[in-house]
């Protein structure tokens, strides 16, 4: 959600930060904006919309050399060319580009703003009215944006330009993601690494509380109080090519065709030299050590949690408990004597599942984060981290991340059985090979999944999806998919809960999508499927081999019964995939969502 780039050293400016902007796109926004200064003063360009309207009003004239820019997804004051992206002082003097909410800025308005005029209706331009404020009552820049930072509660990351100094580009982190990138004669900072791959893969992680003054020479990060922090760079792990769409039209249909790769990948990642699959020894023995898990999660993340749920109270015979975020940081359950937290997160920067893991750190509680990023603030802040290693996921409806999710938690289930001495009458690593073959095979198969959203969804204002065991959670994950990218409303259901209320919903013509891959509730399902019918929906039965019937749509070629989430979540993102492209939709960029949520 939103995104920040920044530059200073010898380059011109402008390509380097709409480019920079445009792998950032992912991240969801509904405006754009750059500002660069040289001789001339500052010059800001700025509009609503995507970074291809942006490019069209930035003047090719203007050379520069120290810049940045900004994605903006609306929170305070509506999509609009003011309301974007960078905001200036009222004098021009500073610059400013902003991620996250500043929660008390109504009241630093009040207390310290009430003659300043306001351009804009966002939180945001309250921060570099302050800087110019403290200015004007004697600070220097340094100074000023210090003290500013002090005042303000919530979330940032901050990236801001004084028009009296070329030489200096000043930034900030507190909650919201920043890095500082490294060069030969130039500096950088960005939201995501991926952002300035383009000019260098060595970052340094910024930290809560801690602002940077960046030079083309030297990167100096403080603390607020001015105490200078040392710390080493990174390598950003991260392949430019897999961040290109190639000759797929959008990202979507590309990460789908990834998850066969992925999950081999892996399986590659987590075996050990005898073939077998295994997990960091110190992370088993928190898991053995604790007795019970919960696993904290949003969106794809938590069906992903719930799938896992099963797998290790089946395998490795642990309780588990499966959370959403954003209500277990506000209403926090009664927790068991050793609670062991894993944190599911495509990014590692899911606001909603930080705010839980702060609570959980302070109250000395050991935590496990699974993310597809290394060196996010999830990973560094959790006591040990288990890596997806999907690669870069850039559309904004998770594919890949979720499949890669349960496989490793199915990894994680597995070793944590053995340890216990509870063996499994199954190869594992046998098994995801198998779903592999499967996943390629179904991503194989897509004329006849456009065929289904065609019949099924072309004309339709609402589906749903029911399924009973694991097929309910990837009921839950489909109905998720055909929703955010289609904007059919779509609901995913428990076939038992129909005849509790949702029944009543149906209509003629209603389209109903069943999953059957498990056998001990196959005979249930079928029986839900024609209580449907009977109120005149159209049903299309996506089911297991061996457990197929009389005009089932598709039938998905057999995987072990345990590993089925894998593999018939596959057709479901491909026909909300179809269905959003013959609607006209952006499928990379659906309308009001982000890829990273940021913020609360």
């Amino acid at each position: 959600m939103c995104g920040i780039v920044g530059y200073i050293g010898y380059q011109d400016v402008k390509e380097i930060l709409l480019r920079g902007l445009e792998k950032l796109e992912y991240r969801g926004y509904d405006s754009a904006g750059i500002a660069v200064l040289n001789e001339n003063g500052v010059h800001v360009f700025k509009e609503k919309g995507r970074i291809a309207d942006l490019r069209r009003i930035v003047d090719p004239n203007v050379k520069a050399t120290i810049g940045i820019g900004h994605t903006r997804w609306a929170t305070h004051g509506a999509p609009s060319r003011v309301n974007a992206h960078p905001h200036q002082s009222a004098s021009g003097r500073f610059t400013l580009v902003h991620n996250g909410v500043i929660e008390n800025y109504e009241m630093l308005k009040r207390d310290y703003l009430a003659d300043v005029e306001f351009r804009s209706d966002t939180d945001t331009e309250v921060i570099v009215q302050l800087v110019e404020q403290f200015v004007r009552d004697g600070l220097t820049t340094e100074e000023a944006f210090r003290q500013t930072l002090s005042l303000l509660k919530g979330s940032y990351a901050i990236a801001m330009i004084d028009a009296e100094n070329e030489e200096t580009l000043y930034a900030a982190k507190n909650k919201s993601p920043l890095l500082a990138g490294l060069g030969d004669g130039f500096n950088v900072v960005a939201s995501d690494a991926m952002a300035m791959l383009q000019v260098t893969n060595q970052f340094v992680e910024l930290m809560d509380g801690e602002m940077v003054i960046v030079t083309s020479e030297n990167v100096t990060i403080q603390t607020l109080n001015g105490e200078t922090v040392e710390r080493k760079p990174f390598t950003a792990e991260l392949d430019a090519s897999d961040i290109e769409k190639g000759t797929y039209p959008h990202y979507m249909l590309k990460e789908i065709d990834e998850q066969p790769f992925v999950t081999r990948r892996i399986i590659q990642k987590y075996q050990d030299e005898h073939g077998g699959l295994t997990i960091d020894q110190a992370i088993i023995n928190e898991v053995l050590n604790a007795d019970r898990l919960y696993i904290v999660a949003c969106g794809t993340s938590y069906h992903a949690g719930l799938v896992g749920k099963q797998l290790i109270e089946s395998w490795a015979k642990i309780p588990v408990e499966v959370h959403i975020a954003s209500e277990f940081s506000y209403n926090m359950p009664l927790l068991s004597e050793k609670p062991l937290f894993l944190f599911i997160s495509q990014s590692g920067e899911t606001a909603d599942s930080r705010a839980v893991l702060v609570q959980t750190n302070k109250l000395g509680h050991k935590a496990i984060t699974i993310t597809n990023v290394p060196g996010s603030t999830l990973s560094r802040e959790a006591d040990y981290t288990l890596l997806l290693h999907a690669g870069p996921e850039i559309a904004v409806a998770s594919t890949k991340a979720y499949t890669a999710q349960i496989a490793v938690l199915a990894i994680l289930a597995a070793t944590a059985a053995k340890a216990k001495g509870l063996e499994l009458d199954f190869d594992l690593t046998k098994e995801l090979a198998i779903v592999a073959n499967v996943m390629e095979m179904l991503c194989d198969a897509k004329e006849e999944m456009e065929n289904i959203a065609r019949d099924y969804l072309t004309l339709t204002r609402n589906c749903f999806f029911i399924g009973r065991a694991v097929d309910y959670y990837v009921c839950l994950e489909g109905a998720l998919k055909l929703k955010e990218i289609s904007y059919i409303q779509a609901e995913g259901f428990a076939g038992g809960e129909l005849k509790h209320g949702t029944i009543a919903l149906i209509e003629d013509g209603t389209p109903v999508i069943a999953l059957a891959t498990q056998e001990h509730v196959n005979l249930s399902i079928r029986g839900n499927v024609k209580e449907v019918v009977a109120r005149g929906a159209n049903p299309c039965v996506i089911s297991m081999r061996g457990l197929e019937g009389d005009g089932d749509r598709f039938v998905i070629p057999a995987v072990h019964p345990d590993l089925t989430s894998l593999v018939s979540v596959v057709p479901l993102q491909l026909i909300a995939y179809y269905a959003a492209l013959h609607r006209g939709c952006d499928v990379d960029k659906p309308r009001n969502l982000a890829k990273s949520v940021t913020v609360e």
